[in-house]
């Protein structure tokens, strides 16, 4: 049945088509907002995957050129081809929101799709992609406890604006994500210019009752579709193994999950008890599964877990809620590189590694919402022996992607100017060891790498993830700094980011149908005294940008020059700007702007780059003293090469202090020689040199 729904939603119309298209989905729709529109697919497979002991959920966004009006930039390729870094920041944002709303008992392959069909450049896609995801699921035979909904909030002067238009954006101090039902919150993604934590909740509240509209709108089409839901199996476990893995727990779950310290002996140790455990269940009996023998040690373990957390305050490795591992912090670590420092927290390690580069060295970027350039990057790297396991490297995957990301969007807000430090940066992250919040850890160490390489950032950035044990409303405890145990089993993963003044980033994950608002605050002010106790440790290492750049690191010089001068330091067919580069071995980057870049090892190149270009768009002064080469001879004088494309005249009289004759008997074709500048016609352009009187 196909249907079309509309809602008038802040100002906009939204319309919803119902499996008008791509019938044999399990659920369809096309979301249209202004002129951006998108089509999503829910679709369930009818096998069961056997020997998996996860929920299979797939979740792709999917950007098409020509939803934009564009053809692919590449020569060779126009086909669209992986998704971009944007595209599958979106997914999970997307995937994240809608998972904790699935049975994760269900073993069938679940597959979202997300394809951008129109794209108006004022409506964001990724909101109505959630949307229609939501709608697709709901009005689908997919079990799924929706429906969900997202809304992005900027800020504006004090404002608060909801789903701002590309344009507001830009101009935002806040870019926050919102995701939930209504009334509790399932998923955030949040960028933000030092916003204190109770500027952050209010936001959250008021992105709240505008969900409620969309929930509302949703609840209105699934009571007219009145969707049967395939029954989910339920996991009906060997009653006699249950006892077994249960006696076995209680008896030895300190072995496992308790540790003074958990550190690499206790890791070991852990790992050595799994093994136990296998061996134990193998010897009980030839009729007992073990993968479901180890689905049971899961859910038990948790449940000890979770009494210990919520009766005992008791946690894995005995700190008290609020208290954060040990610290250990350095700077400089790495003697050629342009910055660097390493963080460790308990048993998570990071090291960042930062090199400055010429602005023309900056990032393209090419997807279907984004194009444009970039000059902060930061990549986050989770090499298989961080987590002391065994795996092929390969390239970056969508953990890793989002990683980066968070980290980036939590410090490009402290950044200087392109005008104030006009170099292209680039942080790369190494996890040397896991155990909990790599991203957090990654937040500190990369903003101590900027101070080690002398980026003049206003203050240090620090990170802390906060968890969560939750029975009800009035049953929970919020966990700071959760290590590995309390992340696997506790019910919240909660990265907050930001200065000793404020919020820069946020990064909500939940295993729940969603938190209360309430919890989230608190949360956030717990967060806010972890990120202080780790600040006054950064600072007390490094707690303002280095006065010197690197020795290794490259020179940055800029001009600003008329655009219309351009053309006289590119020359015709770019004699110019290569002779400058030969002479200097300068990098030169010219913006349509007339801002000009020059980009060396040493700051000598660079000056002598810079004096070139000045003499090519400057006409040079009575008194100077230039230096350049004799590129012809008449019987009149010689010509002189003082800057690429430019010539004076030394006239036969300004040779010498006595008669000369001839002119080769002075100077020869291909000499370089320093003289002075006795003459300049503005009007002409010609300038008159003298070598006699170089030293008067």
């Amino acid at each position: 049945m196909n249907r079309r729904f509309s809602l008038n939603f802040a100002g906009r119309e939204l319309i919803l088509e119902i499996k008008a298209y791509a019938s044999q989905a399990n659920g369809s729709v096309l979301v249209t907002c202004g002129e951006t529109v998108v089509l999503v697919t829910a679709t369930m497979s009818n096998t069961v995957r056997e020997g998996i002991d996860y929920f299979p959920l797939l979740v792709d966004y999917d950007e098409k050129f020509y939803a934009a009006g564009r053809i692919k930039g590449s020569r060779f390729v126009k086909r669209e081809g992986k998704p971009s870094d944007e595209a599958i920041l979106s997914a999970r944002m997307i995937d994240r929101t809608i998972r904790p709303r699935f049975n994760q008992n269900i073993r069938n392959d679940v597959q979202i799709i997300a394809t951008i069909l129109s794209f108006d450049k004022e409506n964001d896609p990724d909101i109505l992609a959630l949307l229609g995801a939501s709608v697709a699921l709901c009005i689908s035979d997919i079990p799924f406890n929706g429906p969900v909904a997202g809304v992005k909030i900027g800020k504006i002067n004090g404002r608060l604006i909801i789903n701002p238009t590309y344009d507001e954006m830009s101009r935002s101090e806040l870019d926050l994500i919102v995701a939930g039902d209504g009334n509790l919150i399932t998923m955030i993604e949040c960028g933000a210019k030092e916003i204190s934590e109770k500027e952050i909740v209010k936001a959250i509240d008021f992105g709240s009752k505008f969900l409620k509209m969309l929930i509302d709108f949703q609840n209105e089409i699934i009571k007219e579709y009145k969707p049967t839901k395939r029954e989910t199996p339920e996991h009906i476990f060997n009653e006699e193994l249950q006892k077994f893995v249960a006696n076995f727990i209680y008896q030895n779950i300190d072995k496992y999950l308790y540790k003074p310290e958990f550190n690499v002996s206790a890791k070991l140790e852990s790992i050595k008890f799994r093994r136990e455990f296998e061996d134990f269940i193998k010897k009980q009996s030839s009729d007992f599964s073990l993968s479901e023998a180890m689905e049971i040690f899961e859910i038990k373990t948790a449940e000890v877990f979770f009494k210990n957390i919520i009766e005992k305050e008791r946690r894995p490795d005995g700190r008290k809620l609020n208290e954060i591992r040990p610290l250990k912090v350095q700077a400089g670590v790495l003697p050629r590189p342009h910055g660097s420092a390493y963080f460790e927290r308990g048993l998570t390690q990071a090291l960042s590694v930062l090199t400055l580069g010429a602005p023309g060295e900056e990032l393209y970027i090419e997807g279907m919402e984004v194009v444009g350039k970039s000059r902060f990057m930061h990549h986050y790297n989770f090499p298989p022996f961080a987590p002391g396991e065994v795996a092929p490297l390969r390239g970056p995957g969508r953990r890793e992607i989002g990683h980066g990301a968070l980290v980036e969007k939590a410090l490009k807000q402290l950044l200087p100017s392109e005008k104030e430090f006009p170099y292209t940066i680039r942080i790369v992250t190494e996890i040397l060891s896991s155990n909990g919040s790599t991203s957090m850890a990654s937040v500190c160490a990369s903003s101590l790498a900027l101070m080690d390489a002398g980026v003049p950032i206003k203050r240090n950035v620090a990170g802390i993830a906060i968890g969560l044990v939750y029975q009800d409303e009035n049953n929970y405890k919020i966990l700071t700094d959760i290590q590995g145990p309390e992340d696997h089993y506790g019910h919240m993963d909660f990265k907050v980011a930001g200065t000793e003044i404020g919020i820069t980033a946020i990064q909500l994950d939940v295993k729940l149908q969603g938190v209360p608002l309430k919890i989230l605050s608190e949360a956030l002010e717990q967060g806010k005294e972890a990120r202080s106790k780790i600040l006054s440790v950064m600072n007390s290492v490094l707690g303002q940008p280095r006065a010197e750049l690197s020795k290794y690191a490259p020179r940055v010089l800029t001009i600003q020059i008329d655009p219309q001068k351009i053309r006289k330091i590119i020359g015709s067919g770019g004699e110019n700007i290569r002779e400058i580069i030969n002479q200097t071995g300068a990098k030169i980057d010219i913006e349509d702007s007339g801002l000009l870049y020059i980009t060396t090892d040493n700051q000598e190149s660079a000056q002598k780059a810079k004096n070139m270009i000045e003499l090519i768009i400057k006409m040079p002064e009575v008194g100077q003293i230039l230096k350049g080469k004799i590129v012809g001879i008449t019987d009149f004088g010689a010509f002189l090469e003082y800057a690429p494309g430019k010539q004076g005249l030394i006239h036969i009289s300004e040779l010498a202090n006595k008669f000369v004759k001839n002119v080769h008997d002075i100077v020869k074709i291909g000499q370089d020689l320093e003289v002075k500048v006795i003459g300049v016609d503005e009007e002409s352009g010609k300038v008159q040199l003298s070598l006699k009187r170089l030293n008067k």
